[in-house]
């Protein structure tokens, strides 16, 4: 647990300013990580969900989204012609689908190291399963999960969630890392009644959890959602999380998420500037792209994931960055999987 000196630590640097925490987030950045930045290959295979969350556009009392789960063959074509193209990781994403059962993520999972020839990394983000069910989807192959907590307010969490505790939440994410996953969390910036009290809550948690991957975005209201009518959350105060977390989490990786490119024209690059250090381009295919709004003005509905590579790449170089394909294991995981406290 984060302790009372520490937390006081962390309440102290979020009244620097905005300048300050950048540069002191950027300097780690580049000590540690260097001028790459990891590109991962994003795939929403499926927006199908059982959860009824007030935020998300995939909930599943929203009528109004035209449903849509790929199957085995197409998910495995979109991930070949990625891999073809150089990337070496992928981030399959979802909602929590029961037509998806873990014996057949296992498959897939398995067929999808099989077409890349065991030489790229995957991620899944599919909902909270149990310790067994992560147990066999690592035994299958799958390297990473993401899981973002989105509160560290427990009461605001069953509340947004639908009744789903925190306390379940934070349980997935013990099971995962109990299991051998490298593990990725993170959070909502500027919920609805979010507090200053709120935001040092989800960077303490953020830390206790030691995580492996933080992603991190603004809140953007759905008009298809109970939260339609909320303001949406500050790009100033993504940036500011970001630089908070590179400095709190220096070897994580953090990456520039679509929500902030979609909040806010340079918001993918004003994470960057702040110590984010990974990209996650989409490669679902372009026919079921619009379906999966997650919130409005999302900025990826129609760029190609694959053929904006070179975009990608030259974008990178105008910020001084690089366009790194590879796997891309977090430093904090390598540290800890392999009990190097003294490593990078």
């Amino acid at each position: 647990m984060v302790s009372l000196a520490d937390r006081q630590g962390i309440a102290s640097l979020l009244r620097r300013s905005t300048d300050e925490l950048v540069a002191e987030a950027d300097g780690i950045r580049r000590r540690l990580h260097g001028e790459g930045v990891w590109i991962r290959g994003l795939l929403e295979f499926t927006n199908r969900c059982s959860c009824n969350c007030l935020y998300c556009g995939l909930r599943r009392d929203n009528g109004k989204v035209v449903r849509y789960s790929l199957d085995e063959e197409e998910i495995l074509r979109s991930v070949e012609a990625a891999f073809a193209r150089g990337l070496r990781t992928f981030v399959l994403q979802g909602g929590e689908d029961a037509d998806w059962s873990t014996d057949r993520l296992c498959r897939l999972v398995e067929a999808v190291n099989v077409r890349t020839s065991g030489e790229a990394a995957l991620t899944l983000s599919c909902g909270i399963r149990s310790r067994d069910d992560y147990r066999r989807l690592a035994d299958s192959g799958a390297d990473r999960y993401l899981l973002r907590f989105e509160t560290a307010h427990g009461a605001r969490h069953a509340r947004l969630r639908d009744g789903v505790s925190l306390k379940r939440r934070l349980q997935a994410l013990d099971d995962l890392r109990e299991t051998g996953f490298e593990v990725g969390s993170g959070f909502m910036v500027g919920l609805p009644q979010e507090t200053d009290e709120d935001r040092l809550d989800n960077l303490c948690l953020s830390v206790d959890l030691e995580l492996d991957m933080v992603g991190i975005g603004p809140f953007i209201a759905n008009p298809d959602t109970p939260l339609a009518q909320e303001p949406s959350g500050s790009m100033e105060e993504t940036v500011r999380m970001t630089a908070a977390l590179r400095i709190l989490l220096p070897r994580a990786n953090i990456p520039a998420t679509t929500a902030a490119g979609s909040l806010a024209e340079g918001g993918r690059e004003a994470m960057l500037n702040a110590g984010a250090n990974v990209l996650m381009p989409n490669i679902t295919p372009l026919a079921y792209r619009e379906q999966y709004l997650l919130y409005p003005g999302k900025d990826t509905i129609s760029q190609d994931g694959i053929r904006d590579l070179d975009e990608i790449e030259a974008r990178l170089l105008r910020l001084g960055r690089r366009a790194d394909l590879g796997r891309g294991d977090s430093l904090a995981y390598r540290r800890r999987r392999d009990g190097n406290e003294s490593a990078l």
